[in-house]
């Protein structure tokens, strides 16, 4: 609703006359120049041949920039109105700066592939709606001028980016991910579903009580997801060791955990006793041959010693747990 409203408080293209025009096609420029350019400061450090695409592009923006400027003076005058993408209904919009710390280094290609795309639609429906020759040939220059731009980022691509600097920012954009989700989600899936086992079923065999059994399982994979969770973004900033947000580390060790917990927890829901061991048992014997595959699949870890650490220390801590809950 609130939306609505605020749409309606922008204005038409088809109400700007060829200034108001000109001047959005400024103000346009100068953000995409700055978009570049945040682009490029957040790459720098971990991607600096695709830092230097952007700063180039960013150059190539601020040159169009200049040029549009010279021509409002010329037909114009100096002062430009103040008018810009949020003030025009059916513009298209740009994701705010802060934004791009949570966008990958392929994302990043994706989006600013996306604003090149979105400029040059714009451009070309925009001269659908005018009749004013003089105004349907600015709308059409900066229109091919856009298309210059996505010619323009090609040849920088090709220039900055041959295919063996690709794959070598490729393989740093895959081992940033291995760092920030899968091996802290990983470790938290192990310690879920490992240090969860024995409670879960010594309660289960000591009190033959599925509910009691599912609160205490609840509760010990709710508490142990809280407890990796703040373990794991507290004792790395991910400064030094390039390990990635604290955040995403954090979240994502704390959510496998209680993930890990849970998996073999629900099942006691299930009223009867041995149904709900038996399927609780089955989801262990899942869980650990999961972990094992985790392991060899994304940390390279030899098949038979990840089973060996994980299916039989798995193993080792339910057969403990039963025990103590028979004892």
């Amino acid at each position: 609703m609130f939306r609505s409203l605020f749409s309606l408080s922008k204005r038409p293209f088809t109400s700007l006359n060829e200034q108001e025009i000109l001047a959005l096609a400024i103000s346009s420029e100068e953000d995409d120049a700055r978009i570049y350019r945040s682009y490029a400061g957040h790459l720098r450090a971990q991607y600096p041949q695709s830092a230097k695409v952007f700063e180039d592009m960013a150059e190539v923006e601020q040159a169009h920039r200049n040029m549009l400027i010279g021509m409002h003076q010329d037909r114009f005058g100096d002062i430009i109105p103040l008018i810009r993408r949020e003030h025009v209904r059916g513009f298209y919009e740009r994701k705010p700066d802060w934004l791009v710390q949570n966008l990958s280094l392929e994302t990043i290609r994706e989006q600013a592939e996306l604003m090149e795309a979105q400029a040059i639609r714009f451009y070309e429906e925009a001269m659908k709606h005018v009749s004013d020759a003089s105004t349907r040939k600015l709308l059409g220059d900066l229109a091919e001028a856009e298309r210059g731009h996505e010619d323009i980022a090609a040849m920088l691509d090709g220039k900055h980016l041959p295919q063996e600097v690709k794959s070598e920012e490729e393989e740093t954009a895959k081992r940033q991910f291995l760092l920030t989700y899968i091996q802290p989600g990983l470790a938290g899936l192990m310690d879920g579903s490992v240090s969860t086992l024995a409670p879960i079923f010594a309660a289960a065999f000591a009190t033959q009580d599925t509910w009691q059994t599912f609160l205490i399982g609840l509760s010990a994979s709710v508490g142990a997801g809280i407890s990796m969770g703040f373990t794991e973004a507290a004792h790395d900033d991910g400064k030094l060791s390039g390990r990635g947000s604290p955040f995403k580390r954090g979240l994502a060790s704390g959510i496998m955990t209680a993930i890990g917990g849970l998996g073999h927890t629900l099942p006691y829901l299930i009223p009867h006793f041995w149904t709900a061991t038996a399927v609780a048992a089955i989801i262990v014997f899942v869980e650990l041959w999961a972990i094992a595959f985790i392991q060899n699949r994304f940390m390279e870890t030899p098949f038979l010693r990840a089973v060996f650490q994980v299916v039989l220390g798995g193993s080792l801590v339910l057969a403990a747990g039963i025990l103590i809950g028979n004892g």
